[in-house]
């Protein structure tokens, strides 16, 4: 069935929800691109791109080039996913410093519903699948629990950072921004765009189009042999990934942005969580979030001196991101 103007035009809306979904560190674009249905397009178009479209290029024209590139698709969905990202991070850097239980209570819902949708896309179980899916849990449980780095501007370093975080945002489960933060390479690239920093940009990108290039190959060839094994294994990601984003945190560890030097949350401040103390103070870049654990309501509210924990609130954005999931679902199972 050949695609319509309109039919492009939902892709570049999918686009526009992954990229927002990869502003917020802790969310992953593939997450969306699988719940709306583009995720194995979106694989085996990225792995097509090859030296051989060159060839096609001078020898069948244009035309014939962008046709084997999908080039529509392709071109449709990057316009929402570059116009997203570039617009929400700084809408994604104001809602987690000044409302943070409640923009992750949204996506903690959303990622719920997540599991779901996946995990139902799998069509036979078997022991291949339960252990691929016991695997991805705790391997992106591990990615949460790790400690962030320090904030790292070496050209070589950006480029490596966006070879591994571009295959993080192609994961459902695992975040790109997320992987970014661990690195120390998310204020890095922020500031860059903020600044229109277009030096440090493009070595980013360089190392975005180099790991997607060749990570996508390995997800396509998973994918053709191993189709179950593969989702079970990305549903394992998503279900690992809730303990980065459930809402109430308590701080371990920080970095002095200053000295570089990490130190115990409790050597600075007698409340549980740097969000509190960060908007009780106004300063949210001398310090960043080094490691931390998560916590009930109630023992975030105990921890922060009575702070509200908000719960009513994020009880209602839980849901909010639950039925948002299901919009796109059902957007999803529509030919596009």
């Amino acid at each position: 069935m050949q695609r319509r103007f309109k039919d492009y035009f939902l892709i570049t809306l999918k686009g526009v929800a992954m990229g927002a979904a990869d502003a917020v560190p802790g969310v992953s674009g593939g997450t969306i691109a699988l719940i709306s249905g583009i995720y194995e397009e979106l694989i085996s178009t990225i792995s097509n791109v090859n030296i051989s479209l060159i060839k096609t290029l001078r020898q069948d024209g244009f035309k014939t080039f962008w046709k084997a590139l999908n080039g529509n698709f392709i071109l449709a969905l990057l316009i929402g996913i570059l116009t997203s990202f570039a617009s929400f991070m700084r809408l994604a850097k104001y809602l987690i410093e000044e409302h943070p239980v409640l923009i992750w209570s949204f996506f903690f819902g959303l990622i719920i519903a997540s599991i779901y949708f996946v995990g139902k896309q799998i069509k036979k179980w078997s022991l291949a699948t339960i252990i691929s899916l016991i695997i991805g849990a705790f391997a992106a449980y591990y990615v949460t629990t790790l400690p962030s780095m320090a904030s790292n501007s070496n050209p070589l370093f950006l480029f490596l950072a966006g070879a591994i975080a571009i295959c993080a945002m192609i994961l459902p489960g695992i975040s790109g921004s997320f992987i970014l933060v661990i690195l120390g390479a998310y204020k890095t690239l922020s500031d860059a765009i903020h600044d229109w920093d277009f030096k440090r940009i493009a070595i980013f990108a360089v190392g975005a189009v180099v790991g997607l290039l060749s990570f996508s190959r390995v997800l396509k060839w998973l994918f053709k042999h191993y189709h179950n094994t593969t989702l079970a294994l990305l549903t394992g990601f998503i279900v690992g990934s809730l303990n980065k984003i459930w809402p109430w945190k308590k701080s371990i560890m920080v970095l002095n942005d200053t000295t570089g030097q990490a130190v115990p949350f409790s050597d600075i401040s007698n409340l549980g969580s740097l969000s509190v103390y960060q908007q009780q103070i106004n300063d949210f870049e001398s310090y960043k979030i080094v490691t931390e654990e998560s916590v009930s309501p109630f023992v975030y509210s105990s921890i922060n001196n009575g702070e509200s924990s908000q719960l009513i609130a994020a009880i209602a954005l839980i849901v909010a991101g639950f039925l948002t999931i299901f919009i796109l679902e059902k957007i999803g199972n529509k030919k596009a």
